[in-house]
């Protein structure tokens, strides 16, 4: 028996309660069709106070979930052409056989605010006892039939399922292995004469008659391979061939090559070892047919082939003017299998996109975006908005599987393509309940990265997730809560969705010892929406963990810092385990560190100090720090007595204030032309000073006319934090970290937390807050702040306009009397 804990949320405990599921570990025969096992949820031993769902599980330390036929399923009856395939690994990467275990999970009733009950037994009905019996044997034996139908649909083969484009051009044929393609079986008596042969010429058979036996070997039924791999004599007729490697033609040797791959031959067989040492010896004897048809093999064998795949480029290198359209989408796909960018082809590959890009089929332009994706390929702004430009137009004809790929590359090049963008909101709702856990990932994951949020696509995604949920690796967990967290977006089966996923995070606790990224990524997104999950942050937080997240190869302490912080804030009455207060001190002093040399010194920021000073009577009166450094943006501090009146309270050491005029400034002609070199000629700078102090509450007429424009924009976007700025860092700084954050009100008066946003706070061309920066002014007013903004559709604008104008509206924003209002 194996217990899950389900974390609840400490800030909402109105809204959740504390519950936990018992999980049966159960192993399912799968040779037995005519027995069928009896599940019964255990009861609750007080069910008064919790709520219990059975989870069926095979062993969850071995908890395996394979993806099998239509990966991304399509929308249009053509797009039927997907079939079952079976994972394997890039042509860079070691090889590990795949496990073949399967689970199903029967999940019960969790609670009435959590995951709504699966059971499908109907009640009993004491005057129709026949009926009842009917639909019960109907409901038991259409229920195994449904759950090998719903286990199929999420099924994705990560080897096989890219070549599909494969199947689109007849050219494809003499570039790459088709396993599809019929062969004609060999009978065994066939076979055993042939093994019979090689022991009786122990090696003295020519190289066309060892190709020739290699190959009808090959037609053997699959059940007999594994046994002839083992068996003595094929070893012999191995040897010999490795031994007489040089006499083979090249056609020879590739026709062995794909005899292995028929045979699924070990990707560190010594034959293999010697037929790659020997292509590589003749790569430049061969022609570009022959070079793809085996690196494809390789792919097919999952046998990591470096030094072939660094000659094979180097060939296309020299060649690339040569490249056919078929040659150049399979090359593109080996380079994605092989996990390798060659720099020196990659702007020749852009040219030949661009030269191929209106006659690919929209499979292989999935193709081409994928191989760019997983050999992390840089490409051009210009190369991938041509891409967009044609899938936008046809998006309506194109697979689900091949949308995806676009999706991706798309998100690794950070392109805002905002047609393809809303015709994606048109089509991919409609598809997504077909569509498989691993596609559902990536296409919100895509929208959370370029900070695009469609409430169509993501409600349709939450509606499917818990029914698919138990396919969900903890990569896909994870990337789901934050997905949602970083748009800020609650769905409206909020509970059930959250519920589903915390649950799966807890079943998928040892993936996390391997990849301890999961886990903060799933709790950063939750504690985005205000959740806390207390088991899994206690989880985190342990120092066999903490130690895990040093090894990785993400930099995950900031990550760290953002989680111990906010639970330190929103949940007061956590008992579990906490950071290290070293790590905290060094994590601070990093995160100001890097504010001091690329925030403060931002234009935006550096002139809304300047004018606060001036304005409130200076340096004393206002600080421009990180209230919060765990939320890695600034604040410019400011404090008011409760007559509105300004307060000084940033008495640190008076050198600070001269410092700060250390860290020098490049204007280059590019930030002039943002920022105001003159003065009003109407007014002196010290006039509009002193009449700012001086009216404090008043709020001028100057001051409503320069907020009728509001709402206008920036053209050109934000501006870019370092544009022009050269930066010397302080010499011997020591910082301290931030003390235990807790909420300290003034007796009387407010303390302003004024936000210069920038539209990286906000949701792509809207004014919809991310989920870290709503995180922060939610801690900010928690911890007894009046979060003010100078948001940058209004800030940016004026960094153009007069001091005076500039002074206005920061009047306008500071001495409002609604926030002492707000302060009470």
């Amino acid at each position: 028996m194996a217990t899950v804990l389900i974390c609840r949320r400490f800030p909402r405990l109105s809204r959740v309660t504390t519950f936990s599921t018992t999980a049966k570990c159960k192993a399912e025969s799968r040779s037995s069709k005519s027995k069928q096992k009896k599940e019964e949820n255990p009861e609750s031993a007080n069910t008064t106070t919790e709520s219990v769902a059975t989870i069926q599980l095979l062993n969850p330390l071995d908890y395996r979930v394979f993806y099998n036929p239509s990966a991304y399923a399509r929308s249009r009856a053509a797009s039927q052409q997907h079939a079952a395939r079976n994972s394997g690994q890039s042509l860079g990467d070691a090889f590990t056989s795949p496990g073949t275990a399967q689970a199903q999970h029967a999940l019960g009733t969790a609670s009435s605010q959590a995951l709504p009950p699966t059971s499908s037994a109907l009640p009993k009905a004491k005057s129709k006892p026949h009926l009842e019996q009917t639909i019960s044997a109907c409901l038991s034996a259409a229920q195994p039939t449904e759950e090998a139908e719903k286990e199929r649909s999420e099924m994705h083969s990560s080897k096989e399922d890219p070549r599909v484009f494969q199947k689109g051009r007849p050219e494809y044929r003499s570039l790459s292995y088709d396993k599809s393609e019929p062969v004609e079986t060999l009978p065994l008596e066939e076979g055993d004469s042939i093994l019979h042969s090689v022991a009786v010429c122990q090696g003295s058979q020519s190289p066309g008659t060892s190709t020739d036996y290699f190959h009808k070997l090959s037609r053997l039924p699959v059940e007999q391979h594994a046994a002839l791999l083992s068996e003595p004599r094929f070893n012999t007729l191995c040897r010999h061939a490795v031994k007489n490697i040089r006499l083979f033609s090249t056609s020879d040797l590739i026709d062995i090559l794909k005899a292995c791959v028929r045979l699924a031959v070990p990707p560190t067989h010594p034959l293999l070892n010697a037929c790659e040492n020997e292509f590589c010896r003749r790569v430049w004897d061969m022609n570009l047919d022959q070079l793809l048809l085996v690196a494809d093999c390789w792919r097919c064998l999952e046998r990591s082939v470096p030094s072939y795949l660094s000659i094979l480029f180097s060939y296309a290198n020299m060649h690339w003017k040569e490249l056919t359209l078929p040659q150049f989408v399979q090359l593109v796909y080996i380079i994605g299998e092989g996990r390798r960018s060659p720099v020196d082809l990659m702007q020749k590959m852009e040219s030949m996109i661009l030269k191929y890009l209106d006659s690919f089929t929209l499979e292989e332009v999935g193709a081409i975006c994928l191989g760019l994706f997983k050999s992390l390929s840089g490409i051009s702004d210009h190369v991938m908005r041509k891409i967009a430009d044609r899938v936008s137009l046809q998006i309506e004809d194109m697979s689900t599987y091949a949308l995806v790929n676009v999706l991706k590359i798309l998100r690794y090049t950070r392109i805002d393509h905002l047609p393809l963008l809303k015709e994606l909101g048109k089509v991919i709702p409609a598809r997504i309940p077909n569509t498989n856990i691993q596609g559902i990932m990536h296409i919100t994951l895509t929208c959370s990265s370029l900070h695009y949020f469609d409430e169509g696509i993501m409600a349709a995604a939450a509606m499917s997730l818990p029914s698919k949920v138990t396919y969900c690796r903890s990569k896909d967990a994870a990337k789901f809560l934050w997905s949602f967290g970083c748009l800020d977006y609650e769905p409206p089966n909020e509970e059930e969705f959250y519920s589903s996923l915390i649950e799966q995070m807890n079943r998928k606790l040892h993936e996390f010892v391997k990849f301890p990224e999961h886990l903060l990524t799933g709790l950063l997104g939750l504690a985005f929406v205000k959740r806390f999950p207390e088991e899994l942050i206690d989880y985190a937080f342990r120092d066999q963990f903490v130690q895990k997240t040093r090894g990785s190869k993400y930099e995950l302490k900031k990550d760290l810092f953002t989680l111990g912080k906010s639970v330190e804030i929103e949940c007061p009455s956590y008992q579990g385990n906490r950071l290290p207060p070293q790590l905290c001190r060094e994590i601070t002093e990093m995160v100001l560190n890097f504010a001091e040399q690329e925030i403060y010194v931002r234009p935006e920021i550096v002139e809304a100090v300047s004018l606060l000073k001036s304005m409130l009577g200076g340096p004393n009166y206002v600080k421009s720090h990180m209230i919060l450094p765990h939320t890695r943006s600034s604040d410019l501090e400011v404090h008011m007595d409760m007559d509105g009146h300004p307060i000084p309270f940033n008495l640190e050491d008076p050198l600070a204030d001269k410092k700060l005029k250390d860290i020098g400034v490049s204007l280059t002609d590019d930030l002039m032309t943002q920022l105001i070199k003159g003065t009003s000629n109407s007014q002196s700078p010290i006039e509009v000073e002193n009449d700012c102090r001086t009216h404090g509450q008043g709020r001028g007429e100057e001051a409503r006319t320069l907020c009728a424009g509001d709402h206008a924009v920036l053209s050109g976007g934000a501006l870019i934090a370092g544009v022009g700025l050269q930066v010397e860092p302080k010499l011997g700084h020591c910082l301290e970290a931030t003390p235990s954050l807790k909420p300290n009100r003034q007796s009387r008066g407010v303390k302003l937390a004024i936000q210069v946003s920038n539209r990286n706070h906000y949701c792509y061309s809207s004014k919809r807050l991310l989920g870290l920066h709503r995180m922060k002014r939610r801690q900010l007013q928690q911890l007894g702040y009046v979060v003010v903004e100078l948001p940058f559709w209004e800030w940016f604008p004026l960094l153009r306009r007069t001091r005076l104008e500039k002074l206005s509206y920061l009047h306008y924003k500071v001495f409002d009397p609604a926030l002492l209002s707000r302060a009470g």
